[in-house]
């Protein structure tokens, strides 16, 4: 199919290389165009802009960074809405606010444009390696149409309801996350200062009912002293912003993820935007003066990065 791919950052890049190795016709667009050369010289066509990349496209994809950035783009005249024909998709596969994919769907309706919202989970090194879980809203008709682009993509694919139930998992999976990274940090933080060597605890863990994602992945890198998951602080408040707005508007209480977000606006005021997420656990290890190191951990998780050199930072979009 004819593609346009917009975003090309830390999973925009490797999704889109999926896209063009599976035999897809790629047009892509970066702010940083460097961020398109190894998918230039593979054979994709670089654009001007998004719309430009978007004319002719029958799939147009964006990876956008925030909110901010996907209303940018999307909507409005001479947006990517504008610029796609009738009968064509927009697949949706940032981390954004449910209320405002719905607003953009009955947009795209109005032009004759299905919608897919269908964000990502699993890691970026997932991306890369093709096996990223993807969450999917939309009408389903027209996610069994579409299945084949997404499966060039990645690994278990769900189809979670209408426009909106997709972005709605997605916040609370990446809360879920924040939340567990953290405890896992205490965990080994406690198993530290009982003692216990930290590689024989990690693995300890990793094999009980403790267990989590969380620790198994982002835990190596903490045990490092890299913390390189390729996701920032800033990425990661937006996300757990999104999941307390959600808890407003439901009145639902969150009294752990509320104690977590905390800690990480005090990660972000300490280490900055651009510190990794998995650098909230340092706060920690600083308060304590006790480094969570251990030999034999990765600075990267396996598959980081691929053959294609370093994309792993947020979309310049």
């Amino acid at each position: 199919m004819r593609i346009a791919f917009i975003g090309l950052g830390n999973v925009g890049f490797p999704l889109a290389r999926n896209l063009q190795r599976a035999g897809h016709d790629l047009t892509v667009f970066d702010l940083d165009a460097a961020r398109a050369a190894p998918l230039v010289e593979a054979g994709a066509r670089l654009a001007e802009s998004t719309s430009a990349a978007a004319a002719g496209a029958e799939v147009a994809v964006t990876s956008l960074p925030n909110p901010a950035a996907v209303a940018a783009v999307v909507p409005g005249d001479g947006g990517l809405l504008s610029a796609l024909t009738p009968g064509s998709l927009w697949l949706e596969m940032s981390t954004t606010d449910a209320d405002d994919m719905r607003r953009y769907a009955e947009e795209a309706a109005g032009h004759g444009i299905d919608v897919l919202e269908a964000p990502i989970t699993g890691g970026a090194n997932r991306a890369w390696s093709g096996e990223i879980s993807i969450l999917v809203g939309g009408k389903e008709a027209v996610f069994e149409r579409y299945r084949p682009v997404l499966a060039a993509m990645g690994g278990a694919i769900e189809h979670m309801g209408p426009i909106g139930a997709a972005s709605v998992v997605k916040v609370i999976t990446n809360m879920l996350a924040f939340v567990h990274l953290w405890a896992s940090g205490e965990a080994m933080m406690l198993a530290k200062r009982a003692g216990i060597d930290l590689e024989r605890a990690f693995h300890g863990i990793r094999i009980s009912s403790g267990n989590s994602f969380a620790h198994e992945t982002e835990g190596q890198l903490v045990l490092n002293g890299s913390y390189n998951c390729a996701f920032t602080l800033a990425l990661a408040l937006k996300d757990m912003g999104l999941a307390m707005k959600l808890a407003q508007q439901t009145e639902t209480p969150l009294a752990m993820a509320e104690l977590v977000n905390r800690l990480f606006e005090e990660a972000r005021e300490t280490y900055g935007d651009e510190a990794w997420s998995t650098q909230a656990v340092k706060l920690l290890e600083d308060r304590l003066q006790e480094p969570l190191r251990a030999p034999g951990f990765p600075e990267v998780l396996a598959g980081m990065g691929g053959s294609e050199g370093d994309a792993r930072q947020p979309s310049q979009v």
